[in-house]
């Protein structure tokens, strides 16, 4: 079943507008809330303020975040032919994906056969970021590189740029923490001619509830797992409930991994998450040696979801690069080239600096 959404007012095909937050129709550009497409009535929304290029964020942590509940778990779905319904064109996908374009005619197709009972995800957190929004983002990023070749800097070589719903499974996790140590803390002090070291030994133990909620791991093959955790975090304030015309003009993909075949990587990432949590509440010792240390984790809920994800092939001598881009907060993560003649410049002025700084101590001694 090809689902595409019409303009009332023109007939013209509309698409989700990162920008607007809402349907927005290519031909005479009216806008329509997403849930007034469904429910056949236009409702105002809120206004949006416009993403800026300074707002790319360089670097990332994991935490744990609130509660909430919701649950689901789906099975795989099969590949198909389908027809546009602006143009007759065939429109031949492979079996995961969910949205698309009409390769003749370019117009937004979203499959929904493959998005309703148990292939439905969850939640959905839409486009913030439109596709000029994200090139410009990307070349300032490019452009910041300290360490990056000059020509790839400067130069506009931005292949291809695809904004797409990548599935994600949240889980929520709770569990107990346990740590049976021995602790020292460690004096040196003078008496006499004597210098003294007095060390004492605490028994140290620790437990600890814990609760950890929306833990994403991406659910697609095709996708670089460690690009999609550093393209962390999301905010989960802007989690809505599903709803097809979000998909409208990206591509969007079913997950190839359930719930049941992730919960190993999730449990082993929380593990070690909870582990440094456990370690932060034992502190002002010298030494902690572990007698015993145990984290024990259940899952509660896991949530089939659609993450918004920018991807940028940017080609470079021959080569290609991939980049991607948190669809929401405008996160860029990937490796660009590096340039020896820069690297080697950086490593010589560093050099020059400590050189500078050990000749002045040098001389205050003397």
């Amino acid at each position: 079943m090809v689902v595409q959404y019409k303009c009332p007012s023109c007939g013209a095909d509309m698409q989700y507008d990162a920008e607007s937050r809402k349907l927005k129709c290519t031909g005479c550009g009216r806008l329509m809330a997403v849930d007034a497409m469904k429910q056949g009535g236009e409702k105002e929304g809120e206004e949006i303020a416009p993403f800026s290029a300074d707002e790319i964020e360089d670097e990332t942590s994991f935490g744990r975040i609130g509660e909430e509940a919701g649950s689901g778990a789906f099975g795989d779905g099969e590949g198909c032919q389908y027809v546009c319904n602006n143009c007759g064109a065939v429109v031949v996908t492979t079996t995961d994906t969910t949205a698309t374009t009409c390769s003749f005619c370019g117009a937004p197709v979203v499959l929904g056969d493959r998005l309703t009972g148990k292939k439905a995800p969850v939640f959905v957190i839409p486009f913030k970021i439109g596709k000029e929004q994200a090139m410009a983002a990307f070349r300032k990023w490019c452009g910041n590189g300290k360490l990056t070749p000059k020509d790839f800097m400067t130069a506009d070589r931005i292949k291809n740029i695809t904004g797409m719903y990548v599935p994600f499974w949240l889980f929520d996790m709770e569990g107990t923490g346990e740590a049976d140590c021995t602790a020292t803390r460690v004096r040196t002090y003078s008496q006499g001619e004597y210098i003294c070291t007095e060390t004492k030994y605490y028994h140290v133990y620790r437990r600890l509830n814990m609760v950890y909620s929306k833990v994403p791991v991406d659910a697609s093959e095709k996708m670089n797992d460690e690009m999609m955790d550093k393209l962390e975090p999301f905010s989960y304030s802007e989690l809505a409930p599903f709803e097809m015309p979000y998909l409208a003009g990206y591509l969007a993909e079913q997950y190839n991994y359930d719930d049941k075949e992730l919960l190993p990587r999730v449990t082993e990432r929380v593990k070690r998450y909870a582990s440094q949590y456990l370690a932060s509440t034992i502190t002002g010792y010298s030494t902690v040696t572990y007698n015993h240390k145990e984290i024990r984790l259940n899952p509660v809920n896991a949530r089939y979801t659609l993450l918004p994800v920018w991807m940028v092939c940017y080609d470079y001598r021959d080569s290609e690069h991939i980049f991607a881009m948190n669809g929401q907060t405008g996160k860029i993560v990937g490796k660009p080239p590096l340039s020896n003649k820069k690297i080697a410049l950086w490593f010589t002025g560093i050099s020059a600096a400590a050189f500078a700084v050990m000749r002045l101590v040098s001389m205050f001694l003397v």
